[in-house]
């Protein structure tokens, strides 16, 4: 454990090399928190409510919900294993002594750690600038389980990337695999739109997926909307992640020994 701690403090300490990324990260969430403003107000005119959320429960969604995407990086991951992969760079995370899915979990964890504070700093910015009446639940339960499932799914986002990334030992191209997550991620989390906008048929069918609990549920739940799928989120995002650690592992062991070390 305390090699992985070790390794998560020391990309901790690099993002304060590469503040200029945080900082771009931070003025987009804000510009996307602004669009929404701009948009739910006009949508909001002449209405108490919209899907049974009224102006500031929205807008409060968007702050968290945005906050939440701004902390998911993980991407990275898949990017990094794919370039080193390819380039022949990767054997010195095969020689380590460490295990390789637990070093680039671990290399996220350090990376989460610095731009989570800075992004929270931002998310209560917005609401004194605007003055929001933010909406949030006072059980604190639901709240334990909101925090747990952030976790949860900031860990599923992580073996994810990393099983992408070790696709690359097979396919040596993939970035098809990499646009469906993410045009795939970004309409489930609910980071366009709520879904509670969306035909209950399809949010029905949302909830076997994983992504359903990485953004979406947690941001109702802080503003205490669904609480009664807390529980359940919690074990289906669970049982995920425990899928997705054992799929990495057997897959790792069995393309690794295709890799040669050179490049392409």
């Amino acid at each position: 454990m305390k090699k992985y701690l070790g390794i998560a403090r020391v990309y901790m300490k690099a993002q304060l090399i590469w503040r200029a990324d945080v900082f771009v990260d931070v003025i987009l969430s804000v510009a996307r928190i602004l669009f929404a403003w701009i948009l739910w107000s006009i949508l909001f005119e002449g209405k108490e409510q919209i899907a049974g959320l009224k102006f500031h429960t929205m807008i409060s969604y968007y702050i968290i919900s945005s906050y939440l995407f701004q902390m998911e990086k993980s991407a990275e991951i898949s990017q990094q294993m794919t370039g080193m992969l390819r380039n022949g760079t990767f054997s010195k995370y095969m020689v380590i002594p460490v295990q390789t899915q637990g070093y680039f979990v671990a290399m996220e964890v350090g990376k989460l750690a610095f731009s989570s504070g800075i992004g929270f700093l931002a998310t209560v910015l917005w609401f004194c600038l605007f003055r929001i009446s933010i909406v949030h639940t006072v059980n604190l339960k639901i709240l334990l389980c909101g925090i747990i499932m952030v976790v949860l799914g900031l860990l599923f986002m992580a073996q994810l990337n990393y099983f992408l990334g070790i696709l690359t030992l097979k396919f040596e191209e993939i970035s098809t695999f990499l646009m469906i997550k993410d045009n795939l991620s970004a309409v489930v989390t609910g980071a366009v739109i709520p879904l509670a906008l969306l035909p209950e048929w399809m949010i029905a069918s949302m909830r076997f997926l994983p992504f359903y609990y990485v953004t979406y549920l947690p941001s109702m739940l802080f503003i205490g909307k669904c609480e009664d799928e807390a529980v359940t989120g919690l074990l289906v995002l669970s049982i995920w992640c425990i899928f997705f650690i054992v799929l990495n592992q057997v897959t790792y062991e069995h393309y690794r020994i295709k890799y040669d070390g050179a490049g392409i």
